[in-house]
């Protein structure tokens, strides 16, 4: 792969990403529940067949792996659960905008738990989101479906970004294909409980809308991911990925007329501007920032 097929390939990853919430909406008669373990069972035969196709060699799972790939699949079906309520609830856009907020999660999060310094640029990242998602929402009225899915968006950033950092602290030991189709497959046992019995209501327009949620949006979107990054740097896989929410909101503009106000599109855009700074921040090694002054 070529660094120009492989920008290529991730502005396709990027797409399919974004239309995550689409095909959701889509698929109508589905309860989150459902979508979730749909999506999750086919990516994993979707990763699977990657990985064969790729013949990569895979780690040997030892104890710390399976309690972090454990760990990882609750928090990714909380994430995909509470990301499809915002869907159903408030719509598209307004869940995609609220997701994208992981990046300030991040920030906050990692100083916490890893006790690393937030430097001043981060917090001007925070600030931008904060005030991206203040004027995504019409009104701040818990009553409403706009705030209450928002809300359920926010979760959603909030458990991804404690998944990222899950992986982070587990290293790099497993390739990500690997760690993905683990991951899955935990969020399909999690949720077949709960989806088990409504699978036989489930109409075969909206199976075929959660297979191409889980095999396109999950399984090849993340195998192009995987793929372009071994060419790419992943500061312009960050910036590149920051365009999700703009082509989720873009396709569901066309398809369900969900216009979005100007206030929400200034909103959405500083939110896609704090997604890419977020990226050149991650490119750029802590000890290039200033050194704080001690107070005595």
């Amino acid at each position: 792969m070529t660094p120009r097929t492989a920008l290529g390939a991730l502005h396709i990853g990027a797409l399919l990403f974004g239309l995550t919430g689409v095909f959701g909406k889509l698929a109508v008669s589905a309860s989150p529940a459902i979508i979730v373990f749909g999506r999750a069972a086919f990516a994993v035969l979707a990763l699977g067949l990657f990985a064969q196709f790729m013949r990569q060699t895979w780690q040997p799972l030892k104890g710390a792996d399976l309690h972090r790939l454990l760990l990882g699949g609750v928090l990714l079906a909380g994430h995909w659960v509470s990301f499809f309520i915002a869907v159903k609830v408030a719509g598209v856009a307004i869940a995609t905008l609220g997701f994208a907020s992981f990046p300030a999660f991040t920030v906050i999060l990692e100083g916490l738990l890893f006790r690393e310094r937030i430097r001043r640029n981060e917090m001007v990242l925070v600030v931008l989101v904060s005030i991206g998602l203040i004027l995504v929402t019409p009104a701040f009225d818990l009553a409403s479906e706009a705030t209450s899915g928002l809300l359920w968006a926010l979760l959603s950033g909030l458990l991804f970004s404690l998944l990222s950092l899950t992986n982070r602290a587990g290293g790099a030991r497993l390739p990500a294909a690997q760690a993905a189709l683990w991951q899955n497959l935990v969020v399909a046992l999690c949720l077949l409980p709960f989806a088990a019995p409504g699978l036989a209501d489930v109409r075969a327009v909206d199976w075929l809308w959660i297979g191409l949620l889980g095999v396109f949006c999950t399984g090849i979107a993340h195998s192009l991911f995987v793929a372009a990054l071994a060419v790419i740097k992943a500061r312009t896989a960050a910036v590149v990925f920051g365009m999700e929410p703009v082509y989720g909101i873009a396709v569901a503009w066309a398809l369900f007329a969900e216009r979005p106000s100007l206030t929400m599109l200034a909103g959405g855009a500083l939110i896609v501007l704090a997604i890419i700074l977020s990226s050149r921040l991650a490119s750029e090694p802590a000890s290039a920032a200033k050194p704080a002054t001690q107070n005595s």
